[in-house]
Protein backbone atom coordinates (compact mmCIF):
# COMPACT_ATOMS: atom_id res chain seq x y z
CA UNK A 1 0.00 0.00 0.00
CA UNK A 2 2.89 2.41 0.56
CA UNK A 3 2.93 2.00 -3.78
CA UNK A 4 -0.59 3.87 -3.94
CA UNK A 5 0.87 6.32 -1.41
CA UNK A 6 3.90 7.36 -3.04
CA UNK A 7 1.66 7.16 -6.32
CA UNK A 8 -0.73 10.36 -4.97
CA UNK A 9 1.99 12.13 -3.33
CA UNK A 10 4.09 12.15 -6.81
CA UNK A 11 1.33 13.81 -8.86
CA UNK A 12 0.19 15.89 -6.93
CA UNK A 13 3.45 16.79 -6.22
CA UNK A 14 3.96 17.63 -10.13
CA UNK A 15 0.75 18.93 -11.22
CA UNK A 16 0.84 21.35 -7.63
CA UNK A 17 3.32 23.34 -9.81
CA UNK A 18 0.58 24.87 -11.75
CA UNK A 19 -0.35 26.95 -8.48
CA UNK A 20 2.39 28.97 -8.29
CA UNK A 21 2.39 29.55 -12.50
CA UNK A 22 -1.24 30.47 -12.42
CA UNK A 23 -3.09 30.50 -8.93
CA UNK A 24 -6.39 30.31 -10.94
CA UNK A 25 -5.91 26.07 -11.74
CA UNK A 26 -5.96 25.46 -7.77
CA UNK A 27 -9.05 24.19 -7.77
CA UNK A 28 -8.47 21.57 -10.90
CA UNK A 29 -5.60 20.01 -9.36
CA UNK A 30 -6.92 17.51 -7.58
CA UNK A 31 -9.81 16.78 -10.33
CA UNK A 32 -6.60 16.69 -13.08
CA UNK A 33 -4.65 13.90 -10.73
CA UNK A 34 -7.78 11.30 -10.29
CA UNK A 35 -8.25 11.38 -14.24
CA UNK A 36 -4.93 11.09 -14.92
CA UNK A 37 -4.49 8.31 -12.69
CA UNK A 38 -7.71 6.81 -13.80
CA UNK A 39 -6.44 7.10 -17.63
CA UNK A 40 -3.07 5.14 -16.51
CA UNK A 41 -4.70 2.20 -14.54
CA UNK A 42 -7.59 2.03 -17.39
CA UNK A 43 -4.30 1.18 -19.80
CA UNK A 44 -2.72 -1.32 -17.84
CA UNK A 45 -4.25 -4.38 -19.72
CA UNK A 46 -2.94 -3.10 -23.10
CA UNK A 47 0.44 -2.99 -21.72
CA UNK A 48 3.52 -0.58 -21.57
CA UNK A 49 6.30 -2.24 -23.76
CA UNK A 50 5.79 -0.26 -27.32
CA UNK A 51 6.29 3.56 -25.18
CA UNK A 52 8.35 1.98 -22.91
CA UNK A 53 11.34 2.40 -25.14
CA UNK A 54 10.68 6.17 -24.16
CA UNK A 55 11.02 6.49 -20.85
CA UNK A 56 14.61 6.22 -20.57
CA UNK A 57 15.47 9.33 -22.61
CA UNK A 58 12.16 11.12 -20.83
CA UNK A 59 13.85 10.41 -17.45
CA UNK A 60 16.99 11.27 -18.27
CA UNK A 61 16.39 14.58 -19.83
CA UNK A 62 14.09 14.74 -16.30
CA UNK A 63 16.89 14.59 -14.23
CA UNK A 64 19.16 16.25 -16.33
CA UNK A 65 16.96 19.01 -15.95
CA UNK A 66 16.62 19.01 -11.95
CA UNK A 67 20.28 18.60 -11.98
CA UNK A 68 20.34 22.27 -14.24
CA UNK A 69 17.84 24.25 -11.61
CA UNK A 70 19.94 22.90 -8.47
CA UNK A 71 23.14 24.26 -10.40
CA UNK A 72 21.09 27.81 -11.08
CA UNK A 73 20.08 27.70 -7.44
CA UNK A 74 23.90 27.37 -5.80
CA UNK A 75 25.05 29.62 -8.15
CA UNK A 76 22.84 32.13 -6.58
CA UNK A 77 23.94 31.13 -3.02
CA UNK A 78 27.35 28.93 -3.51
CA UNK A 79 27.61 29.25 0.81
CA UNK A 80 25.41 26.25 0.54
CA UNK A 81 27.64 23.85 -0.41
CA UNK A 82 29.31 24.39 3.18
CA UNK A 83 26.33 21.71 4.41
CA UNK A 84 28.19 18.98 2.82
CA UNK A 85 29.89 19.10 5.85
CA UNK A 86 28.23 16.59 8.09
CA UNK A 87 29.05 18.51 11.06
CA UNK A 88 26.92 20.98 10.53
CA UNK A 89 23.69 18.38 10.54
CA UNK A 90 25.48 16.81 13.62
CA UNK A 91 25.82 19.98 15.41
CA UNK A 92 22.07 20.66 14.96
CA UNK A 93 20.90 17.30 15.59
CA UNK A 94 22.63 17.31 19.20
CA UNK A 95 22.09 20.81 20.17
CA UNK A 96 18.52 21.12 19.64
CA UNK A 97 16.64 18.45 21.64
CA UNK A 98 13.50 17.68 20.86
CA UNK A 99 12.70 19.45 17.50
CA UNK A 100 15.99 18.59 15.97
CA UNK A 101 14.76 14.79 16.44
CA UNK A 102 11.38 15.44 15.04
CA UNK A 103 12.85 17.38 11.90
CA UNK A 104 14.62 14.14 11.09
CA UNK A 105 10.34 12.89 9.61
CA UNK A 106 11.00 15.90 7.75
CA UNK A 107 14.52 15.01 6.45
CA UNK A 108 13.42 11.03 5.85
CA UNK A 109 11.46 12.14 3.28
CA UNK A 110 14.62 13.19 0.83
CA UNK A 111 15.17 9.49 0.30
CA UNK A 112 11.94 8.56 -0.10
CA UNK A 113 11.62 6.61 -3.59
CA UNK A 114 15.04 4.78 -3.29
CA UNK A 115 13.05 2.14 -1.38
CA UNK A 116 11.00 1.54 -5.13
CA UNK A 117 14.05 0.36 -6.61
CA UNK A 118 13.51 -3.26 -4.61
CA UNK A 119 10.42 -3.24 -6.63
CA UNK A 120 12.68 -3.24 -9.82
CA UNK A 121 15.54 -5.91 -8.85
CA UNK A 122 14.03 -8.43 -10.38
CA UNK A 123 13.50 -7.14 -13.90
CA UNK A 124 16.82 -5.38 -14.39
CA UNK A 125 19.23 -6.82 -12.19
CA UNK A 126 21.11 -4.71 -9.27
CA UNK A 127 24.05 -3.74 -11.81
CA UNK A 128 21.46 -1.37 -13.80
CA UNK A 129 20.31 0.37 -10.79
CA UNK A 130 23.32 0.34 -9.27
CA UNK A 131 24.56 2.55 -11.94
CA UNK A 132 21.40 4.46 -12.56
CA UNK A 133 21.46 5.38 -9.22
CA UNK A 134 25.25 6.64 -8.28
CA UNK A 135 25.62 7.59 -11.92
CA UNK A 136 22.18 9.41 -12.70
CA UNK A 137 19.84 9.80 -9.97
CA UNK A 138 21.83 10.61 -6.81
CA UNK A 139 23.71 13.38 -8.39
CA UNK A 140 20.86 15.35 -9.83
CA UNK A 141 19.28 14.84 -6.42
CA UNK A 142 21.97 16.30 -4.52
CA UNK A 143 22.37 18.72 -6.76
CA UNK A 144 18.39 20.06 -7.11
CA UNK A 145 18.19 19.87 -3.26
CA UNK A 146 21.05 22.03 -2.66
CA UNK A 147 19.69 24.24 -5.30
CA UNK A 148 16.30 24.66 -3.28
CA UNK A 149 18.49 25.10 0.05
CA UNK A 150 20.14 27.96 -1.84
CA UNK A 151 17.04 29.87 -2.76
CA UNK A 152 15.68 29.60 1.02
CA UNK A 153 19.14 31.21 2.30
CA UNK A 154 18.93 33.60 -0.07
CA UNK A 155 15.35 34.37 1.54
CA UNK A 156 13.09 33.05 -1.48
CA UNK A 157 9.97 32.01 0.54
CA UNK A 158 9.06 29.01 1.05
CA UNK A 159 5.23 28.77 0.99
CA UNK A 160 4.09 26.33 -2.29
CA UNK A 161 6.05 24.13 -3.77
CA UNK A 162 10.09 25.07 -2.96
CA UNK A 163 10.81 22.34 -5.83
CA UNK A 164 9.50 24.84 -8.70
CA UNK A 165 10.90 27.94 -7.28
CA UNK A 166 13.71 26.92 -8.73
CA UNK A 167 12.55 27.11 -12.28
CA UNK A 168 12.79 30.59 -14.35
CA UNK A 169 9.55 32.18 -14.59
CA UNK A 170 8.99 31.27 -18.99
CA UNK A 171 9.97 27.86 -17.96
CA UNK A 172 7.89 27.00 -15.73
CA UNK A 173 4.49 25.75 -17.89
CA UNK A 174 7.16 23.00 -19.45
CA UNK A 175 8.76 21.83 -17.02
CA UNK A 176 5.18 21.29 -14.94
CA UNK A 177 4.71 19.38 -17.85
CA UNK A 178 7.95 17.58 -17.69
CA UNK A 179 7.24 16.53 -14.32
CA UNK A 180 4.05 15.39 -14.92
CA UNK A 181 5.37 12.86 -17.64
CA UNK A 182 8.28 11.98 -15.25
CA UNK A 183 5.56 11.22 -12.95
CA UNK A 184 3.20 9.46 -14.79
CA UNK A 185 6.61 7.23 -15.87
CA UNK A 186 7.58 6.52 -12.42
CA UNK A 187 4.18 5.40 -11.36
CA UNK A 188 4.08 3.31 -14.09
CA UNK A 189 7.49 1.59 -12.92
CA UNK A 190 5.78 1.14 -9.68
CA UNK A 191 2.90 -0.44 -10.77
CA UNK A 192 5.22 -2.88 -12.96
CA UNK A 193 6.72 -3.67 -9.77
CA UNK A 194 3.48 -4.20 -7.84
CA UNK A 195 2.38 -6.77 -10.51
CA UNK A 196 5.83 -8.49 -10.14
CA UNK A 197 5.85 -8.05 -6.37
CA UNK A 198 2.13 -9.85 -6.27
CA UNK A 199 3.55 -12.91 -8.55
CA UNK A 200 6.39 -13.66 -6.36
CA UNK A 201 3.74 -13.60 -3.70
CA UNK A 202 1.41 -16.20 -5.37
CA UNK A 203 4.62 -18.18 -6.05
CA UNK A 204 5.83 -18.65 -3.16
CA UNK A 205 2.31 -19.37 -1.47
CA UNK A 206 1.33 -16.01 0.54
CA UNK A 207 -1.47 -14.88 -1.97
CA UNK A 208 -4.13 -16.73 -3.70
CA UNK A 209 -3.45 -17.33 -7.69
CA UNK A 210 -4.40 -14.52 -9.56
CA UNK A 211 -5.29 -14.33 -13.18
CA UNK A 212 -2.04 -13.21 -14.69
CA UNK A 213 -1.66 -11.77 -18.65
CA UNK A 214 1.77 -11.59 -20.22
CA UNK A 215 1.24 -8.17 -22.35
CA UNK A 216 4.62 -8.28 -23.92
CA UNK A 217 6.61 -11.54 -25.72
CA UNK A 218 10.30 -9.84 -24.72
CA UNK A 219 10.01 -8.36 -21.37
CA UNK A 220 9.24 -11.00 -18.60
CA UNK A 221 8.43 -8.66 -16.48
CA UNK A 222 5.95 -7.27 -18.64
CA UNK A 223 2.92 -8.45 -16.69
CA UNK A 224 -0.66 -7.55 -15.87
CA UNK A 225 -2.33 -8.79 -13.00
CA UNK A 226 -6.12 -7.26 -13.15
CA UNK A 227 -7.70 -7.88 -9.30
CA UNK A 228 -4.42 -5.67 -8.10
CA UNK A 229 -4.48 -3.01 -10.79
CA UNK A 230 -8.11 -2.08 -10.31
CA UNK A 231 -7.11 -2.33 -6.20
CA UNK A 232 -4.70 0.02 -6.55
CA UNK A 233 -6.61 2.54 -8.42
CA UNK A 234 -9.28 2.83 -6.38
CA UNK A 235 -7.14 3.18 -2.89
CA UNK A 236 -4.35 6.10 -5.06
CA UNK A 237 -7.63 7.94 -6.28
CA UNK A 238 -9.16 7.37 -2.93
CA UNK A 239 -6.26 8.75 -0.72
CA UNK A 240 -5.68 11.65 -3.42
CA UNK A 241 -9.33 12.54 -3.09
CA UNK A 242 -8.98 11.97 0.81
CA UNK A 243 -5.36 13.89 1.48
CA UNK A 244 -5.78 16.63 -1.47
CA UNK A 245 -2.32 17.87 -1.44
CA UNK A 246 1.17 16.28 -1.38
CA UNK A 247 2.14 17.73 2.06
CA UNK A 248 -0.39 15.95 3.56
CA UNK A 249 0.54 12.68 1.99
CA UNK A 250 3.95 13.34 3.97
CA UNK A 251 2.95 12.38 7.04
CA UNK A 252 1.68 8.52 5.52
CA UNK A 253 4.75 8.30 3.57
CA UNK A 254 7.10 9.03 5.59
CA UNK A 255 5.79 5.86 8.28
CA UNK A 256 5.35 3.68 5.51
CA UNK A 257 8.82 3.88 3.97
CA UNK A 258 10.53 4.16 7.08
CA UNK A 259 9.25 1.50 8.40
CA UNK A 260 9.99 -0.42 4.85
CA UNK A 261 13.61 0.44 5.64
CA UNK A 262 13.59 -0.81 9.11
CA UNK A 263 12.18 -3.90 8.28
CA UNK A 264 14.48 -4.60 4.97
CA UNK A 265 17.23 -4.29 7.93
CA UNK A 266 16.37 -6.89 9.75
CA UNK A 267 16.35 -9.11 6.41
CA UNK A 268 19.55 -8.38 5.86
CA UNK A 269 21.13 -9.29 9.41
CA UNK A 270 18.85 -12.90 8.60
CA UNK A 271 20.57 -12.97 5.03
CA UNK A 272 24.08 -12.12 6.46
CA UNK A 273 23.73 -15.45 9.02
CA UNK A 274 21.57 -17.58 6.82
CA UNK A 275 22.80 -16.76 2.95
CA UNK A 276 26.48 -15.85 3.85
CA UNK A 277 27.12 -17.50 6.67
CA UNK A 278 28.57 -15.14 8.86
CA UNK A 279 28.97 -14.96 12.65
CA UNK A 280 26.84 -13.51 15.15
CA UNK A 281 28.58 -10.50 16.33
CA UNK A 282 28.97 -9.95 12.77
CA UNK A 283 25.97 -9.91 11.46
CA UNK A 284 24.78 -7.68 14.72
CA UNK A 285 26.91 -5.16 14.69
CA UNK A 286 26.65 -4.20 10.96
CA UNK A 287 22.67 -5.07 10.89
CA UNK A 288 22.44 -3.28 14.11
CA UNK A 289 23.96 -0.35 12.55
CA UNK A 290 21.43 0.23 10.12
CA UNK A 291 18.43 -0.54 12.57
CA UNK A 292 19.46 2.03 14.50
CA UNK A 293 19.43 4.65 11.94
CA UNK A 294 16.16 3.17 10.29
CA UNK A 295 14.37 3.20 14.29
CA UNK A 296 15.16 7.07 14.82
CA UNK A 297 13.76 8.10 11.47
CA UNK A 298 10.73 5.49 12.16
CA UNK A 299 10.09 7.25 15.88
CA UNK A 300 10.65 10.59 13.94
CA UNK A 301 7.80 9.79 11.89
CA UNK A 302 6.03 7.66 14.29
CA UNK A 303 4.43 11.82 15.33
CA UNK A 304 2.80 12.02 12.61
CA UNK A 305 0.47 8.88 13.23
CA UNK A 306 -2.61 11.37 13.67
CA UNK A 307 -1.76 13.23 10.82
CA UNK A 308 -2.38 10.59 8.26
CA UNK A 309 0.12 8.27 9.45
CA UNK A 310 -2.89 5.39 10.75
CA UNK A 311 -3.31 5.16 7.25
CA UNK A 312 -0.55 2.92 5.78
CA UNK A 313 -0.31 1.33 9.68
CA UNK A 314 -4.20 -0.19 8.82
CA UNK A 315 -3.90 -1.10 5.17
CA UNK A 316 -0.40 -2.85 6.16
CA UNK A 317 -2.25 -4.59 8.21
CA UNK A 318 -5.02 -5.67 6.11
CA UNK A 319 -2.71 -6.56 3.62
CA UNK A 320 -0.46 -8.58 6.46
CA UNK A 321 -3.27 -10.26 7.71
CA UNK A 322 -4.66 -11.03 3.97
CA UNK A 323 -1.38 -13.00 2.96
CA UNK A 324 -0.48 -14.49 6.47
CA UNK A 325 -4.24 -16.23 6.84
CA UNK A 326 -3.75 -17.63 3.15
CA UNK A 327 -0.28 -18.88 3.77
CA UNK A 328 -1.42 -20.73 7.18
CA UNK A 329 -4.34 -21.59 5.54
CA UNK A 330 -2.28 -23.26 3.02
CA UNK A 331 -0.68 -25.25 5.17
CA UNK A 332 -3.31 -26.94 6.69
CA UNK A 333 -5.24 -27.56 3.22
CA UNK A 334 -1.83 -29.21 2.17
CA UNK A 335 -1.82 -31.23 5.62
CA UNK A 336 -5.29 -32.12 5.70
CA UNK A 337 -5.30 -33.52 1.85
CA UNK A 338 -2.34 -35.34 2.78
CA UNK A 339 -3.68 -37.29 5.44
CA UNK A 340 -6.44 -38.58 2.84
CA UNK A 341 -4.12 -39.04 0.03
CA UNK A 342 -4.27 -42.41 -1.41
CA UNK A 343 -1.55 -44.52 -3.74
CA UNK A 344 -1.88 -44.87 -7.49
CA UNK A 345 -2.37 -48.19 -7.43
CA UNK A 346 -4.96 -48.37 -4.46
CA UNK A 347 -6.96 -45.80 -6.89
CA UNK A 348 -6.69 -47.38 -10.06
CA UNK A 349 -7.67 -51.18 -8.12
CA UNK A 350 -10.97 -48.91 -6.70
CA UNK A 351 -11.99 -47.17 -10.11
CA UNK A 352 -11.92 -51.03 -11.32
CA UNK A 353 -14.04 -52.24 -8.45
CA UNK A 354 -16.66 -49.54 -8.75
CA UNK A 355 -16.82 -49.85 -12.89
CA UNK A 356 -16.13 -46.77 -13.18
CA UNK A 357 -16.08 -46.19 -17.03
CA UNK A 358 -12.74 -44.90 -19.18
CA UNK A 359 -13.69 -42.42 -21.64
CA UNK A 360 -11.32 -41.79 -24.66
CA UNK A 361 -8.96 -38.88 -24.16
CA UNK A 362 -6.10 -37.29 -21.80
CA UNK A 363 -7.07 -35.90 -18.04
CA UNK A 364 -4.85 -33.08 -16.96
CA UNK A 365 -4.72 -32.80 -13.08
CA UNK A 366 -2.69 -30.11 -11.36
CA UNK A 367 -2.34 -30.67 -7.65
CA UNK A 368 0.34 -30.30 -4.94
CA UNK A 369 1.03 -33.77 -3.85
CA UNK A 370 4.32 -35.42 -4.67
CA UNK A 371 3.63 -38.91 -4.78
CA UNK A 372 0.30 -40.47 -4.82
CA UNK A 373 -2.99 -39.98 -6.58
CA UNK A 374 -4.17 -36.37 -6.26
CA UNK A 375 -7.74 -35.10 -4.48
CA UNK A 376 -8.34 -33.41 -7.43
CA UNK A 377 -8.81 -36.70 -9.64
CA UNK A 378 -10.51 -38.34 -6.63
CA UNK A 379 -12.94 -35.46 -7.04
CA UNK A 380 -13.43 -36.17 -10.79
CA UNK A 381 -14.09 -39.41 -10.21
CA UNK A 382 -16.51 -39.35 -7.60
CA UNK A 383 -18.46 -36.37 -9.29
CA UNK A 384 -18.38 -37.52 -12.93
CA UNK A 385 -18.48 -41.13 -12.67
CA UNK A 386 -15.80 -41.23 -15.68
CA UNK A 387 -11.78 -41.57 -16.10
CA UNK A 388 -9.83 -40.62 -19.52
CA UNK A 389 -7.79 -43.52 -20.49
CA UNK A 390 -5.36 -41.74 -20.51
CA UNK A 391 -3.62 -39.52 -17.22
CA UNK A 392 -1.13 -37.24 -16.93
CA UNK A 393 -0.44 -35.48 -13.38
CA UNK A 394 1.38 -32.31 -13.10
CA UNK A 395 3.03 -30.61 -9.81
CA UNK A 396 4.45 -27.12 -9.92
CA UNK A 397 7.08 -26.76 -7.26
CA UNK A 398 8.68 -22.99 -6.67
CA UNK A 399 11.36 -23.08 -5.00
CA UNK A 400 12.55 -19.72 -2.80
CA UNK A 401 16.31 -19.18 -4.12
CA UNK A 402 16.67 -14.70 -3.86
CA UNK A 403 19.87 -14.88 -5.96
CA UNK A 404 21.22 -17.49 -9.00
CA UNK A 405 24.81 -16.94 -10.25
CA UNK A 406 24.80 -15.84 -13.74
CA UNK A 407 21.11 -15.53 -13.30
CA UNK A 408 18.86 -12.44 -12.41
CA UNK A 409 15.81 -14.77 -12.11
CA UNK A 410 14.71 -13.99 -8.29
CA UNK A 411 12.11 -17.61 -8.78
CA UNK A 412 12.54 -20.71 -10.15
CA UNK A 413 9.54 -22.75 -10.79
CA UNK A 414 10.48 -26.46 -11.74
CA UNK A 415 7.37 -28.26 -13.39
CA UNK A 416 7.59 -31.52 -12.59
CA UNK A 417 5.48 -34.93 -13.49
CA UNK A 418 4.16 -37.19 -10.98
CA UNK A 419 3.61 -39.86 -13.71
CA UNK A 420 2.59 -40.35 -17.66
CA UNK A 421 1.57 -43.52 -17.86
CA UNK A 422 -1.69 -45.53 -20.03
CA UNK A 423 -4.32 -46.58 -17.75
CA UNK A 424 -4.23 -50.16 -19.09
Amino acid sequence: MALSRRRSQYLLSALEGLNIATPVVKPYVVPAAVVILIALFAIQPQGTARIGKAFGPIMSLWFLAIAALGIVGISRHPAVLAALNPLYGLRYLFSNGYVSFLVLGGVFLCVTGAEALYADMGHFGSRPIRFAWSGIVLPSLLLNYAGQSAIVLEGTPTTGNIFYRLCPAPLLIPFVVLATIATIIAIQSIITGAFSMTRQAIQLGWLPRLRIVQTSEEGYGQIYVGVVNWLLMIVTVGLTLFFGKSDNLAGAYGIAVSATMMLTSGLLFIAMREVWGWSLLTSAAVAGVFLCIDACFFLANLVKVAQGGYVPLLLAALVYGIMLIWHRGSIKVAQRLGEQIITVDEFMRWIKSQNIPRVPGTGVFLTRTAHDAPPVMIWHVKHNRALQENLFVLNAVTESIPWIKNSERLIVTEVQPNYCRPSR
